[in-house]
């Protein structure tokens, strides 16, 4: 028996991933994320035989192995089925144990780096502030909006992890930015506590197109000679919805404003995702506009 005939209902093909953290040494374990790939149809209850993790690479930086952790569930009958969640899809807990270590020497670093998640000036200038104001002396410096310089040496501390340790204990109140994020798919909403909306009049209505067929058969006398003819008819209209007028929506400086403004218009949420790309390409809006 050839392996392509090999096919055994309670074996799966799976993708096995995990992802290798800061710092990680032989012996120490990671989560393991587990993948059918294959026509399974569920890993629930399913063990991973030992499985050797390989890095871009091509070297083996893990070993993973353990009982499956599978979220959905599936049953099955002889005419129907139903699935709920992904029962192809698991983890395995501390399921790796990681056989190599990459080469990195923090306590030889002079000179570091803070890269901010999310880019901005005034966090940066924040950040730099903070860590000079806690040693007291020049330490860091804002090189863009998403980099921080670090002189570990300024620091005088005992190591680098020291200073590390200390900095990382630094409160910042981060620059948040003003955004409207909508999903299109549910009709989703989420604005953030600094929109801001100009005075601005919306009016808004409703199209409603509708074509009907309703087809008719003619049909010849009785007794008479003739065919069966099946004429077509179609009822077509367009039906215009009252809408909401010219509505004025007030300058708003708040958020608690700018909901009530928009409320004001008293129309659905996929309505109002219109009405707000709208009020963004009249400049009114001044946030980011995000759609997903």
């Amino acid at each position: 028996m050839n392996g392509e005939d090999f096919r055994p209902k309670n074996v799966a093909a799976v993708l096995v991933t995990a992802s290798l953290p800061p710092f990680a040494r032989v012996g120490g374990q990671i989560d393991v994320t587990v993948s059918a790939i294959g026509d399974s149809s569920s890993l629930l209850g399913g063990t991973l035989i030992m499985t050797p993790l390989n890095a871009a690479d091509g070297q083996i930086y893990a070993v993973a192995q353990g009982t499956i952790l599978a979220g959905g569930v599936s049953a099955e009958g002889a005419a129907a089925s139903v699935v709920r969640g992904v029962p192809t899809s698991g983890v395995i807990p501390s399921g790796a144990r990681v056989e190599r270590e990459i080469d990195f020497d923090l306590s030889t670093l002079t000179q570091m780096r803070l890269a901010l998640r999310e880019p901005d000036f005034t966090t940066a200038a924040r950040i730099e502030t903070a860590i000079n104001t806690e040693f007291n002396r020049a330490v860091a410096i804002m090189r863009d909006s998403g980099t921080v310089e670090l002189n570990v040496a300024a620091t005088q501390a005992v190591s680098t992890a020291h200073a590390i340790g200390r900095i990382e204990n630094i409160l910042v109140e981060p620059e948040s930015k003003a955004r409207v994020v909508v999903d299109q798919r549910s009709g989703t909403i989420v604005m953030g506590q600094e929109v801001r909306i100009s005075r601005v009049a919306v009016s808004q209505g409703n199209l409603t197109l509708t074509v009907q067929e309703a087809p008719i058969a003619v049909q010849p006398n009785p007794f008479a000679r003739g065919e069966t003819v099946v004429v077509p008819r179609t009822i077509a209209g367009i039906e215009e919805e009252e809408g909401t007028g010219l509505a004025e929506i007030p300058e708003a400086t708040t958020l608690s404003e700018v909901v009530a403004g928009l409320n004001a218009l008293g129309v659905s949420p996929q309505d109002m995702i219109d009405i707000l790309k709208t009020i963004k390409a009249a400049g009114a809006l001044h946030a980011e506009f995000i759609v997903r």
